[in-house]
């Protein structure tokens, strides 16, 4: 068991807190702050404890120097002034003397915010690399480490991994632990049946999660680009939608080994361009989509035959939609799968991933689902058993 914020001491510590404040930001302004919201309940036990706060958090990927100018933490810094209705202290810099000269005077209650961990990465990559000088540095700053960052978790940064190295505490904040514990239920603590609805583009993102709930879960409802793969392999046209055909083999391996649990689509929407056009549709009697058109998404038949599982599951597991959701007219698929799961009142359902997630709060969800994942990536790697560096590097108990 990792430590977290309820077994540390906080009375006159310095505090460096790494948030995951990775948001959505279009035309200057801030589109979604539930990641913002999920790090208030940790922010707010650490400040009524008597600590200061020194904040750290990524945004986007730093690739050039133009990407610097859209992707400052300057406006997450405002957004969360207003939320905690205290100043909060923006440096526009990572390390330098005006970072040391304010983190060593910051007094209990002040709240500091460093930049975007990633302009470390313009010359060097020394935050995804996990440059022990930089880990050193940053945990320098203060007495104490807490990782709040779930989303983050699976990535051995600097500031996710190295800096936990170097502190003399570290532990986990109340938005990770929540995360681990309603995750291990997947694992370790599920009810029968257990219905797992993956998606995505891609077989080879989720291979190793496709494996591991092909072992644990009754029934593995594959929706999304990846399913095109599995009708391919089984010999049905597609059209020109996507697929990978690298990843045929494993696809008929699957569906050879798995072939009881495996529930694909029965039909699809489909239409000839990449773009929010009226769909037409497959159906039961022929499945092959023509020549020259693609599928962006599942059907109404499929999401009957779909929410037939969901209806009688008692864990459910969903990562993934089903078709296009930024085209309203391919984002029925989806749609009907968080309705469905929605209405299943006697199951323990966690959602993870961004589109999933997104769906569920288009539709005014959010308070039907068990647990929302705040890490698509990292909720990912840990169902699939994988260890999380950011989770493992914290002091147990």
């Amino acid at each position: 068991m990792k430590k977290t914020i309820e077994n540390i001491n906080f009375e006159n510590k310095k505090v460096i807190l790494r948030v995951d404040f990775n948001v959505p930001i279009s035309n200057g302004q801030i589109t979604n702050i539930k990641r913002i919201e999920a790090a208030l309940p940790t922010i707010n036990y650490i400040l009524s404890n008597g600590a200061a706060l020194i904040i750290l958090s990524h945004l986007g990927r730093i690739k050039s120097i133009e990407d610097t100018k859209t992707k400052s933490l300057d406006i997450v810094a405002k957004k969360l002034e207003q939320l905690l209705n205290r100043k909060i202290i923006f440096i526009k810099q990572t390390r330098g003397k005006e970072v040391e000269d304010i983190c060593r005077n910051l007094k209990a209650g002040e709240i500091v915010m460093l930049q975007n961990t990633r302009f470390e990465d313009l010359n060097d990559k020394a935050e995804s690399s996990n440059n022990d000088e930089l880990a050193k540095y940053w945990a320098n700053l203060g007495d104490i480490y807490v990782n709040d960052a779930f989303g983050a978790a699976h990535r051995a940064h600097a500031s996710t991994h190295g800096i936990a190295k170097y502190s003399k505490e570290s532990a986990l904040g109340f938005l990770m632990n929540k995360e681990v514990e309603n995750l291990e239920k997947l694992l370790h603590d599920f009810k029968r049946p257990f219905i797992a609805i993956i998606g995505g583009a891609k077989i080879s993102d989720k291979i190793g999660v496709l494996e591991k709930l092909f072992n644990i879960a009754d029934k593995v409802l594959i929706v999304g680009g990846m399913a095109y793969t599995f009708r391919k392999a089984m010999g049905y046209e597609i059209g020109n939608s996507i697929f990978e055909e690298d990843k045929i083999t494993i696809a008929k391996k699957y569906l050879n080994t798995y072939k009881s649990k495996i529930i694909l689509p029965i039909d699809n929407a489909y239409t000839n361009e990449f773009a929010n056009n009226l769909p037409k549709y497959t159906n039961e009697k022929n499945m092959d989509i023509p020549a020259g058109m693609m599928g962006l998404d599942i059907g109404p038949k499929s999401v009957e035959l779909f929410a037939n599982e969901i209806k009688d599951a008692k864990t459910i597991f969903w990562n993934g939609p089903a078709g296009v959701t930024e085209f309203s007219n391919f984002e029925a698929g989806t749609r009907g799968i968080a309705i469905a799961i929605a209405k299943n009142s006697n199951c323990f359902s966690v959602v993870g991933g961004g589109d999933s997630v997104t769906a569920i709060a288009k539709l005014g969800y959010e308070d039907k689902f068990s647990f929302i994942s705040t890490g698509g990536g990292a909720s990912i790697e840990f169902v699939q058993g994988k260890k999380l560096p950011g989770l493992e590097i914290i002091q147990d108990k």
